[in-house]
C-alpha cells in the first residue's frame, strides 16, 4: 500500500498538477491540507475519475484537509478530541477549524492534519498551537488501542530538529523550531507513535517545504515540516518513504511537496 501526505496550498489553484500527480505516482491513500475550499466545494467527481473516494473537510478560503484513498474510505471522523478554537481579535473563528480528518482504508487508520502555524512565538495563535497539539495526542490516545495500523500525517509546522532547517540561525526567535513546539513532539511520541523519517532523492536532508520567496528552491532553503508517525504496526511495515522533490518544480506547484511511505501489509 502506497500512501502520502501534501499540503496542496489550494486544491483548486493545484487541481492540473494534483491530478497529475495522481496518475504518476499512484498512491493508495492521499492526505491533503490546506486545500482551502468547502468540503462541498472539493473535485471529488475529477479525483473520483482516477478511482479516489474522497472525504474533505473545510471551510472555505483557509486551512481545510482531506483523505483520497481507492481501497475503501470508511469511519471519517472531523477534528480532535476536545479541539481547542482559536481567540483572533476578539472573536473566536471556530470552535474546530478544519485542521484533522480521520479516516480507515483498508484497514490502516490514517490521520491528516494541519497544525496551526504559530505566527510568532508572542502570539495567541503559538499558544493555540500547543493547545491544539495536547489534543491530537489525546485523540490519537483515545484511538490506538485495539486499532489496526495507525498513522498521524500531514504539516506539523515544526521542524523536530536544528538540521531540519537550512541555517537554524535563521530562525532565532521564531515558531516551528521551539523547545516547546519538539516537546509537543515528543508527547505524540509517547502515546505509542514513531516518525517515519524518509530518505532524501536529492541533498541530505529531505526537506519538504520551500518559501516561495528569495529563489528558497533552487537555493534548497527549506524546512522538513511535513511529517508522518506511525504505531508500531504502521512503522514496522514502512518498506520506503521519500520526499518526491520534483512535484516542488515548476510553475503552479505547492510550497510544499508530498511525502510517499510504501507499506508491506501482512495479508
Amino acid at each position: 500500500m502506497r500512501i502520502a501526505t501534501w499540503n496542496v496550498n489550494s486544491v483548486s489553484a493545484r487541481l492540473p498538477r494534483l491530478l497529475a500527480w495522481l496518475r504518476a505516482a499512484e498512491p493508495d491513500v492521499l492526505c491533503l491540507q490546506e486545500i482551502k475550499c468547502d468540503g462541498e466545494a472539493f473535485p471529488s467527481a475529477e479525483v473520483g475519475e482516477l478511482g479516489y473516494e474522497v472525504a474533505a473537510y473545510g471551510a472555505g478560503r483557509w486551512n481545510g484537509v482531506a483523505v483520497l484513498s481507492r481501497v475503501g474510505l470508511a469511519d471519517v471522523r472531523q477534528g480532535l478530541l476536545d479541539e481547542p478554537g482559536f481567540q483572533d481579535d476578539g472573536a473566536l473563528v471556530a470552535a474546530t477549524q478544519p485542521r484533522a480528518l480521520g479516516a480507515t482504508c483498508a484497514g490502516v487508520r490514517v490521520w491528516s492534519v494541519y497544525v496551526p502555524n504559530g505566527r510568532e512565538i508572542d502570539h495567541p495563535h503559538y499558544a493555540y498551537k500547543l493547545r491544539w497539539l495536547a489534543a491530537l495526542s489525546e485523540t490519537v490516545t483515545e484511538e490506538l488501542p485495539g486499532s489496526g495500523p495507525l498513522a498521524v500525517l500531514g504539516d506539523f509546522n515544526i521542524a523536530p530538529t536544528d538540521a531540519d532547517v537550512w541555517d537554524i540561525a535563521a530562525y532565532a526567535d521564531s515558531t516551528h523550531v521551539t523547545a516547546a513546539e519538539r516537546a509537543a513532539l515528543d508527547e505524540l511520541a509517547k502515546t505509542g507513535l514513531d516518525e517515519v523519517y524518509p530518505r532524501a532523492l536529492k541533498y541530505d536532508v529531505p526537506f519538504t517545504y520551500w518559501d516561495y520567496r528569495q529563489l528558497a528552491f533552487p537555493k534548497n532553503r527549506g524546512m522538513r515540516i511535513d511529517l508522518v508517525y506511525g504505531d508500531p504496526q504502521f512503522t514496522s511495515a514502512v518498506a520506503d518513504s521519500y520526499v518526491d522533490r520534483e512535484e516542488r518544480k515548476g510553475k503552479g506547484g505547492s510550497d510544499h511537496a508530498p511525502v510517499v511511505v510504501d507499506l508491506e501489509l501482512a495479508g
